[in-house]
């Protein structure tokens, strides 16, 4: 679904609220009033606080969903290079839209309190983020470059369990560091370098088919 400037308004001031207050904590007036617009213009356009999350996951699935397409269409790129752009991708995407990704955290340890919708989109998420790896490194495999033995769930937990660790973990990271005097735009660029050496890494490593060595060698 396309939506227009004014929804789109709507939905990154609705990101901004949720990934502050909860989805529970925040109300259909609070947007409104952030937004500087009329709660019926929110009713109008979204029919109500549900709909208006499930827009927001839309769009932000969507982004996410076309970039890795876009990987997939680039017949130049080799399978590792695909994987690399792939990392990249994921590791500017949760650090540029922090906001959603802690809703997304929020709202994974309130399980009492989420409603339907809520547990829907973040099942629907989870499966399309494993989905679009899954093309990737099955492009990979069919092509006789990555071993045919990956766990690819268990290698996308360990993709964004890393990422969301660290974003996660900024004040501990600027301790550890020894970085406490940095800006944050500093501190961000100096977690995206690092994360994307440490994952590519990793990723080959495990998608790498062994060498047919002799066996004393």
């Amino acid at each position: 679904m396309e939506y227009n400037p004014k929804q789109l308004q709507i939905i990154a001031v609705a990101e901004r609220l949720f990934a502050a207050k909860g989805f529970s904590g925040t109300s259909i007036r609070d947007i409104s009033q952030e937004a500087d617009i009329n709660v019926s213009m929110i009713s109008y356009y979204f029919g109500s606080k549900e709909k208006l999350i499930e827009a927001l996951f839309t769009v932000r699935a969507v982004e996410f969903r076309k970039r890795l397409e876009d990987l997939l269409m680039n017949v130049d790129l080799s399978p590792f290079q695909q994987v690399n752009l792939m990392i990249d991708g994921i590791i500017d995407r949760l650090i540029e839209k922090q906001c959603f990704h802690n809703i997304v955290a929020r709202e994974q340890l309130m399980t009492d309190s989420r409603t339907p919708i809520i547990s829907a989109l973040l099942r629907d998420l989870k499966v399309n983020n494993l989905r679009a790896m899954e093309n990737i490194i099955h492009n990979g495999q069919k092509l006789g470059v990555f071993r045919p033995d990956v766990d690819v769930l268990m290698l996308s937990t360990a993709l964004f369990g890393t990422i969301n660790q660290a974003l996660s973990t900024k004040p501990f990271y600027r301790i550890i560091n020894d970085m406490q005097d940095v800006t944050e735009d500093y501190l961000e660029e100096d977690i995206r370098k690092r994360l994307s050496i440490h994952l590519k890494k990793l990723f080959r490593d495990t998608l790498q088919k062994e060498l047919n060595l002799p066996a004393d060698s």
